[in-house]
């Protein structure tokens, strides 16, 4: 199989990051100009405090993409790059990108913890499966 195919999980990943980025901007640059705080003012992140939750929700999902998604990347360009490509890594990569895709919808708008909660366990399972699988091949 292709390197290609699982690096296409990646790329939406990133693009994940970018659009989140880009909501983020949307929504707290408003909250923030609405609650009277000036970009200096955000230095004291106590200031922060002040925005609505939906401004505070979707900072929140940009920053936990570069959490546990780190691992994602190296795990999934290890596995390009060493040639272990397989339907397996693949479709691991995709639940993983599509759970984390939902995972940010949820948070950025309804943030019922315990579906956000089962979203961010079961994109560690497929992690996980990729992770081990790795391993054994390496190790």
């Amino acid at each position: 199989m292709e390197a290609q195919a699982i690096l296409q999980p990646v790329f939406v990943m990133a693009l994940l990051s970018l659009v989140m980025l880009l909501w983020m901007y949307a929504t707290r640059f408003p909250a923030m100009s609405k609650a009277g705080i000036e970009p200096q003012d955000a230095a004291d992140t106590d200031q922060l405090k002040k925005l609505p939750a939906e401004a505070v929700r979707v900072a929140d999902n940009y920053n936990h993409l570069f959490e546990q998604p780190t691992v994602f990347y190296a795990v999934a360009v290890s596995i390009a790059v060493l040639g272990q490509v397989d339907a397996l890594h693949v479709q691991c990569a995709w639940a993983y990108a599509g759970l984390r895709i939902l995972h940010s919808l949820v948070q950025a708008t309804v943030n019922l913890v315990p579906l956000r909660f089962a979203l961010f366990s079961l994109s560690w399972i497929a992690l996980a499966i990729m992770i081990v699988r790795g391993a054994l091949e390496v190790f």
